[in-house]
């Protein structure tokens, strides 16, 4: 897209931009009847996502760590939509038993899946493992999402199968992923405090995200699956992910305040990319201000991400 276009808002190709809106993008779109999870829905852009969904008609379920905020969230929408469908349901992504206990929950509310915006995250926190022993970040931005993914995999495949509606899975990645470490993913020391960058930790899960997408669509191709897979940045903007980092968001967004976005415009490049007709069929790529982008060269090695897929189910069996 280029810094012309990231500043002043100038559509792509696409006819959107880093200035439209998630509601803007959605404008038009019939989802009465698709059911989405988001993940992370109960603040930021995860619940601006949530509002649009729900405003377009889609069921929409709220995956949320914190279920005071999540159902907060739930009342705000039914304030000025009351029509809306919207469910809440506990996910701590961090936990893989947390994990399990969400996909249970919600194959045995007999619901179809349309759509899995795989959206929750955690941004430069300090060096902490999760309860399964697992490096934080890696943890709950990828790993969590990876066993997600495959425990609600074959609910999206009978639902795309019974309805011929396509379905789609949306891994919020980041222009973070450029910056990881210099191998990329760290497997023979992910857990390690001994060089422990809490940004490169960041880098390193969201470089996993893509990864994840990327691998996941390559294996849906093969078996013939009708389910797109893709990744994307929303662009910087002042959310709680920064909650570890508020000085250096500060400083950031002083030297670089014309790029950043507001909340619409930060959930808008996932609601192009989960509800947009012009994306049917698309998979494996990679979306920023609604457009197709190209990642870095290591988000687009075809054996790292087979060698991330391998090494993410080693560890979910490990942590049994």
């Amino acid at each position: 897209m280029g810094i012309f276009s990231l500043v002043t808002g100038w559509p792509g190709s696409s006819g959107f931009g880093s200035a439209s809106t998630a509601e803007q993008v959605a404008e038009g779109i019939d989802a009465g009847n698709l059911t989405a999870i988001i993940t992370g829905g109960a603040s930021g852009i995860g619940a601006e996502t949530a509002r649009v969904f729900a405003l377009r008609g889609a069921h929409v379920i709220i995956a949320a760590r914190n279920m005071e905020a999540a159902n907060d969230t739930k009342q705000f929408i039914l304030k000025s939509n009351p029509a809306a469908r919207v469910d809440t349901l506990k996910l701590d992504l961090s936990s893989l038993k947390s994990v399990r206990s969400f996909a249970d929950k919600f194959i045995s509310m007999d619901l179809p899946l349309n759509i899995l915006i795989n959206n929750a995250g955690i941004m430069f926190c300090p060096y902490q493992l999760s309860e399964d022993g697992i490096e934080m970040q890696f943890a709950t931005n990828h790993l969590g999402h990876f066993l997600l993914t495959n425990l609600l995999l074959e609910k999206m495949k009978s639902t795309a199968r019974k309805m011929g509606i396509e379905g789609r899975i949306v891994n919020l990645s980041s222009i973070a992923h450029l910056h990881s470490y210099d191998e990329g993913i760290r497997f023979d020391n992910l857990s390690d405090t001994d060089g422990y960058s809490d940004k490169k930790a960041y880098g390193q899960s969201k470089l996993a995200n893509i990864l994840h997408a990327n691998e996941l669509s390559r294996r849906l191709q093969e078996e013939g699956a009708n389910i797109t897979v893709n990744s994307v940045h929303p662009g910087l903007i002042v959310t709680a992910l920064w909650r570890h980092s508020f000085l250096l968001m500060r400083i950031l967004k002083l030297f670089t305040g014309i790029f950043w976005k507001n909340v619409p415009q930060g959930a808008a490049t996932t609601c192009y990319v989960a509800l947009h007709p012009s994306i049917k069929g698309v998979t494996g790529k990679y979306f920023f201000d609604c457009n197709e982008e190209k990642p870095g060269m290591m988000a687009r090695e075809e054996n790292l991400g087979k060698r991330l897929w391998d090494f993410s189910e080693k560890l979910i069996k490990s942590a049994q």
